[in-house]
C-alpha cells in the first residue's frame, strides 16, 4: 500500500511534550501529563496517569485507574470493549488485547487509509490473568522497548 503525504502517519500523529498526539482526533495515547482527552493502553502508572479530563480505555483499565487515583482517574471515563470502534473526530479508534495485564490493549488508529497500532506494553506469551495478545494488521506498529536491550533474555513464546 502506498501512503500519500496526507495519509502519512507523521502528518497526523506526533510526539510532543505531553506525549503521542493524534492531531485530527485531538487526543493523546498514554500522555505523560494531564490532557483534555486521553486514550490509555493499560493501567500501569507509566501509561495511565491521573487528572485527564476525558479518558477512553477498557473497563478493566478504568477500574485500575479508579482504584489507584480515585477522583483523579479522569473527569469522564468511557469504557471500550475489545474490538469496539469509537470515532473521535474522524479517527477510528479500536482496542485489541495486548496480553500484558488485565485490561491491557493495543490501540488501532485508522485515518485516511492508514492503520497504526500503538501497543503500549504487550506480551505474546499466554497469561491466565488477561486476554491473549491479538495480532492486528497495520501499516505502522508503535511499541515501547523497555526490555529490548540485549541484556534481557526472554523465554520462548511457546512455553
Amino acid at each position: 500500500m502506498r501512503i500519500d503525504d496526507g495519509e502519512r502517519p507523521e502528518s497526523w500523529l506526533k510526539v510532543i511534550d505531553d506525549g503521542l498526539y493524534c492531531i485530527p482526533g485531538g487526543f493523546y495515547i498514554d500522555p505523560v501529563r494531564p490532557v483534555d482527552r486521553a486514550v490509555i493502553t493499560h493501567g500501569h502508572a507509566d501509561h495511565a496517569r491521573p487528572n485527564h479530563r476525558a479518558v477512553l480505555a477498557t473497563a478493566e483499565t478504568l477500574a485500575i485507574m479508579r482504584q489507584r487515583y480515585r477522583d483523579a482517574a479522569g473527569e469522564t471515563q468511557q469504557p471500550a470493549s475489545y474490538g469496539e470502534t469509537v470515532n473521535i473526530n474522524g479517527v477510528r479508534v479500536s482496542f485489541f488485547p495486548s496480553g500484558h495485564i488485565l485490561g491491557s490493549a493495543q490501540v488501532l488508529l485508522e485515518y485516511e487509509g492508514c492503520r497504526i497500532v500503538a501497543s503500549g506494553d504487550y506480551k505474546r506469551r499466554r497469561d491466565p490473568t488477561c486476554a491473549p495478545f491479538e495480532l492486528v494488521k497495520c501499516d505502522v506498529f508503535i511499541t515501547e522497548a523497555t526490555f529490548g536491550l540485549p541484556v534481557f533474555r526472554h523465554p520462548p513464546d511457546s512455553t
